[in-house]
């Protein structure tokens, strides 16, 4: 696929996601999401902001929102209680196929469901 048909499929996707009823999520908001399901964890603040270079209180603000929508869900490290690690819900996984099964229609390649098992 050219440069150009990859923006255009792009294109095609956002304007669809953005007509959807969902969240409009941000791009640093997609990918501390995408980081999260999609690398190994356990994910912590300071891990998403090392792998992602992006300052602590940005992943922070991000994160308050991603949790507020039910796509993350941060909980005290059981062995050192100063952690927050973040984990993955039902709702973000579903968020995600669903996104997944969207960009499937543009371009053709399998969704995240077969990841999630869904």
């Amino acid at each position: 696929m050219a440069a150009i048909d990859s923006l255009i499929s792009w294109h095609k996707i956002m304007v669809e996601s953005v007509r959807d009823e969902g969240p409009d999520l941000s791009m640093r908001q997609w990918a501390i999401l995408l980081s999260v399901y999609l690398k190994t964890g356990p994910h912590t603040v300071r891990g998403l902001s090392k792998t992602l270079n992006i300052p602590k209180p940005a992943i922070s603000r991000a994160l308050d929102t991603l949790s507020i929508l039910g796509f993350i869900r941060r909980v005290r490290d059981p062995d050192d209680k100063r952690i927050v690690i973040i984990q993955k819900t039902a709702d973000g996984a579903v968020f995600l196929d669903e996104f997944a099964r969207l960009v499937d229609d543009h371009v053709g390649r399998p969704a995240f469901g077969a990841i999630f098992g869904s």
